[in-house]
């Protein structure tokens, strides 16, 4: 494979032996700023103590509280859905372009196609079709703000931070209005300069600067792959149902090595047991990601603070009728 090569080209083997346990070049290959795109540029004040008053009229307030419930009650009943309920609310934000105002969370188009179909998005339709029968029972909710909101409860529920959540998304009536696919981040592009220029791409599109997306991207605490929905397989961590800053400590304390199997290139640990996907491993081959990711396996409560801004940030792009005020663009 093209990262294979890179790294047994015998002229980098002096290089590679500088930056153990990495055992790979960490800004060889990479360029950028770690700057937003310069379509993106706008100041976003973070406020995660945000109360949850509603300015809602009262005709359209939601009890929350059964609803929280009947999430709780899911997780409760199988609880390796909370990493899947993160990655749907991700999924359903990621797609937002601060160029355009399109995408974004607001009107839960993964509903139809062509989102629902997007390899992206494999191994979602479960999430959401559970989902869908607590929207039935409370259909004073929107889609859109209950896939938000599962989220943010599966985050809390796996003991990670509290994440504000505001309701006032509507729900799209087909998916004619779904942006173009590709604007949900690859696990890899072939090589590790690409790599990680896909990844800033990706994340500067919506608004995000590195902190933002080394904070993002620690959601792979939890969950693992599967073969059937995107051809990697294994867990990021050894405690996939916690939401922690184990994944930090693993990228850095751990051995990766590229698996010698049939499928996609990934990275595994000694053991075979855990895994890192090209695009995670960007996080410590960039020395500008590198920072943040040795800030967050030391400091957990740093990780958390920074993660509620960046999710915050994420599930509010481009929404413009939430509780309180529009959201951050």
């Amino acid at each position: 494979s093209s990262i294979s090569a890179q790294i047994m080209n015998p002229a980098n083997r002096t290089l590679l032996q500088k930056f153990k346990p990495y055992r790979f070049p960490i800004a060889l290959f990479c360029t950028g700023t770690g700057s937003a795109a310069w379509s993106c540029k706008r100041k976003w004040e973070c406020d995660p103590t945000w109360a949850g008053k509603s300015s809602l009229k009262a005709k359209d307030r939601v009890d929350l509280s059964p609803i929280r419930a009947d999430i709780s009650s899911l997780l409760d009943d199988d609880d390796n859905l909370g990493p899947t309920l993160i990655r749907l609310a991700w999924h359903a934000s990621g797609t937002f372009s601060c160029k355009d105002g399109s995408g974004g969370s607001d009107g839960a188009r993964m509903r139809f196609s062509p989102e629902k179909d997007w390899g992206a998005n494999a191994g979602l339709g479960g999430a959401r079709n559970k989902l869908a029968k607590i929207q039935q029972k409370y259909p004073g909710i929107s889609t859109a703000d209950l896939w938000i909101l599962a989220g943010a409860e599966a985050i809390k529920y796996m003991n990670g931070p509290e994440v504000p959540f505001r309701l006032g998304r509507s729900d799209e009536k087909d998916g004619s209005k779904s942006p173009p696919d590709g604007r949900l981040p690859d696990a890899d592009k072939g090589k590790i300069g690409d790599t990680i220029r896909h990844v800033r791409a990706i994340f500067n599109r919506m608004g995000f600067d590195d902190k933002d997306i080394v904070a993002l991207l620690g959601a792979h605490s939890t969950g693992r792959c599967h073969t059937d929905a995107s051809g990697y397989s294994g867990p990021w961590t050894r405690a996939p149902t916690s939401f922690t800053n184990e994944f930090y400590r693993e990228l850095l304390e751990n051995t990766w090595t590229l698996k010698n199997w049939s499928g996609p290139d990934q990275f595994e640990d000694p053991s075979g047991q855990l895994m890192m996907l090209p695009a995670d491993m960007a996080l410590v081959w960039d020395k500008n990601f590198r920072k943040y990711v040795e800030l967050y396996a030391k400091d957990e409560q740093q990780f958390f603070k920074d993660f509620t801004c960046a999710w915050t940030k994420l599930t509010e792009a481009g929404c413009k009728n939430l509780e309180g005020k529009k959201g951050w663009w």
